[in-house]
């Protein structure tokens, strides 16, 4: 196991996932970033709500970025999950990865804190069951030659301070919430056990061991 403590560059992870699909070398990456917007391959710039200029000189980076979905944030407290995964050799499609990872997250947030979450095929992500309007994860994934990369973004600890610049993935930024928001434990304890609960769904679902990355 390879720990990447600290907020990881979002440009050097970029890097990282290229090198990843050009020798097809699955992993599964766990960490967080600093301020960073990102619109996808499908952005509406209706939904950038500020100017580069005013998010530099907010500490918050911007980024184009072949993904699929519009603008949405990564910042400090929020987990970020990119498995490199590929799908060809294992024989998976793109319907049935998407849907066994969004199903390993929801259960890995009710084994820990005994969230209840949902999806919704019209707005992908995962929601409160009782609020369905409150979304605490975002996804956004990458297929080139049937190899993954980007992933999903679960709010954990973090301020929202870049979302409030976004409408992410055209919603307002007050419908996102988080662990801590809904009055749970969003401690480091609390966090690797969420964390350890994702590697072996994701290890069971794939069948054979990955080379899993944590913070």
């Amino acid at each position: 196991m390879i720990e990447l403590k600290g907020e990881f560059p979002y440009l050097r992870y970029v890097k990282m996932q290229e090198k990843f699909r050009r020798f097809r070398k699955e992993c599964v990456l766990f960490l967080e970033h600093g301020p960073t917007i990102t619109g996808g391959i499908n952005y509406n710039l209706e939904n950038l709500l500020f100017g580069e200029e005013f998010l530099d000189n907010q500490g918050i980076s911007l980024h184009w970025i072949q993904r699929g979905g519009d603008f949405t944030a990564h910042e400090p407290g929020q987990l970020v999950i990119y498995p490199h995964i590929d799908l060809k050799k294992r024989n998976l499609s793109i319907r049935s990865y998407l849907e066994n990872f969004l199903q390993i997250l929801a259960d890995s947030a009710r084994k820990t804190w005994g969230l209840d979450l949902v999806s919704n095929s019209d707005a992908p992500g995962l929601y409160l069951r009782s609020d369905p309007s409150k979304k605490i994860c975002s996804i956004g994934v990458n297929f080139k030659s049937f190899f993954t990369s980007y992933g999903i973004a679960f709010n954990i600890d973090n301020d929202f301070k870049a979302f409030r610049c976004i409408h992410p993935c055209g919603r307002n930024w007050m419908d996102m919430t988080n662990i801590v928001a809904l009055g749970l434990d969003g401690s480091v304890g609390k966090k690797n056990e969420f964390v350890l609960s994702i590697r072996e769904g994701l290890n069971f679902f794939l069948k054979t061991p990955q080379n899993v990355l944590s913070p």
